[in-house]
């Protein structure tokens, strides 16, 4: 079964039709950003980390490798993300949107590599 290539993008940056299947992944609606600007296929809240390691983490740098730890492992107990991953896989193209501002220590890099991981050995 041929499976989709993924990517994510910041929900803020313009969205693209080489975008496919946009998918937002975070627990909470962004600030500022209505539905119609969004763009989006899905709101996938269960792929993003639980609300007690989302507000321990608070985007701090210094917390980011355990913060990774931490979600790869919910993800990795959870039969519900596995599920979602391989739904998704069914699409061509899906683009896993996010609203931080910080790029390099954001779950949706966690939850790309999980995906991927997924994916590689289902």
């Amino acid at each position: 079964m041929p499976s989709a290539q993924f990517t994510i993008k910041r929900v803020y940056e313009k969205p693209s039709a080489k975008d496919g299947y946009r998918v937002l992944v975070d627990r909470l609606w962004p600030r500022g950003m209505t539905k119609e600007a969004a763009h989006l296929d899905a709101w996938i809240k269960e792929l993003a980390p639980s609300p007690a390691l989302r507000k321990w983490f608070g985007h701090d740098p210094d917390r980011w490798r355990q913060f990774s730890k931490d979600y790869l492992k919910e993800l990795n107990h959870s039969v519900t993300a596995a599920s979602l991953v391989h739904e998704l896989a069914l699409h061509k193209k899906v683009t896993l949107v996010y609203a931080a501002q910080d790029t390099e220590h954001t779950h949706a890099l966690v939850l790309l590599q999980f995906i991927q991981e997924e994916l590689a050995h289902p």
